[in-house]
């Protein structure tokens, strides 16, 4: 149990960190101490309900994702899915790519309805 709580901080601050989000914005966020932020990200302690809703919620990403390391695609219609699935290697890398430049946008837009 000890090693899930240590992947699943390790999720938060990978994540946390993709959005460019300190450690100590988040834990505002979240109306936590920053000791108590680090503690969860190190899998130290762990978050109570709440406070994991609100790490989902400012993180955007799914409890999937930060209790098993996966997201799953709810809002991706199932065509694209299969589709992908038959594309090679180079065209996957490029719809990576292209999706990558999307998240960025977003992030940016969201960034900045933060601030």
């Amino acid at each position: 149990m000890k090693q899930q709580y240590l992947e699943m901080g390790n999720r938060i601050k990978l994540r946390r960190k993709e959005l460019k989000i300190k450690q100590n914005e988040l834990a505002e966020l979240l109306d936590i101490s920053n000791n108590h932020m680090s503690s969860i990200e190190t899998g130290k302690q762990k978050p109570s309900m709440d406070t994991f809703i609100k790490i989902c919620e400012n993180l955007k990403v799914t409890p999937d994702y930060l209790l098993l390391g996966c997201m799953h695609m709810v809002n991706v219609p199932q065509d694209i899915s299969d589709k992908l699935r038959l594309c090679s290697e180079e065209d996957i890398t490029l719809a990576k790519n292209i999706i990558e430049l999307l998240v960025d946008r977003n992030r940016t837009t969201w960034n900045n309805e933060k601030n």
